[in-house]
């Protein structure tokens, strides 16, 4: 399994094959020479910050190395045990993409909360959940999920998975609007949910409008 100290190691070890600072090697990609540097890698709360799918594939590009070379340049973990929330475990692949108004639509999604029917997109992810089906990338559109998601981010979701106070959820209701929020409380007849942007307000859910709730894993930020 990976981790987030892995991932950025591999991006160091990647710059310094090519005679490159970590600022370097963002610039030559195309990224803002900020991208890579260390003080990005963990946000102002403390929580791990991943580098995003888009950013790994433009170095993999503008130095020609390939996934596989990416992957061996990252160290063994030094201490085995239960990965941190958002770590991926060690494979290559594409999920489902679809964007935030598409999955208010109706046929994209099965009873479950599980990707269902045509029209979704793909989006290539260097290391997604291992044997977890059903997981699916949610492109955000539009400034409501400002200031933690900005419009472009991709949310990695997962079905099915538990979920606890104080997650980050995607929900669905029975009318078609979809939402990134934190779950902040759920009974049997209600579901509390904070809105991530303070400019809208919190929302309280009967949960007989609720089509599917699912957990956040992963965003690239």
């Amino acid at each position: 399994m990976l981790s987030h100290d892995q991932i950025w190691e591999a991006i160091d070890r990647l710059a310094e094959e090519h005679a490159l600072t970590s600022s370097g090697l963002a610039r030559r990609a195309g990224l803002d020479p900020t991208s890579f540097n260390k003080s990005k890698r963990l946000s102002q709360d403390g929580r791990m910050r991943w580098p995003s799918t888009e950013s790994i594939a433009k170095i993999l590009d503008a130095t020609g190395a390939s996934m596989e070379q990416f992957l061996g340049l990252m160290p063994p973990r030094s201490v085995p045990g239960r990965l941190p929330d958002g770590a991926f475990p060690p494979q290559t692949g594409s999920i489902p993409l679809l964007g935030f108004a598409q999955a208010g639509a109706g046929g994209f999604f099965d009873d479950g909360g599980f990707p269902a029917g045509q029209g979704w997109d793909v989006v290539e992810f260097p290391a997604p959940p291992a044997q977890k089906a059903g997981v699916y990338a949610l492109e955000v559109q539009g400034d409501s999920m400002m200031p933690l998601y900005r419009d472009g981010d991709v949310l990695i979701v997962e079905p099915g998975a538990q979920i606890r106070r104080n997650d980050r959820v995607v929900v669905k209701t029975r009318e078609g609007e979809v939402m990134a929020k934190v779950l902040l409380r759920q009974s049997a007849r209600s579901i509390e949910l904070m809105s991530l942007n303070p400019e809208h307000p919190n929302r309280i859910l009967d949960l007989k409008d609720v089509e599917w709730t699912a957990r956040i894993i992963w965003a690239s930020q």
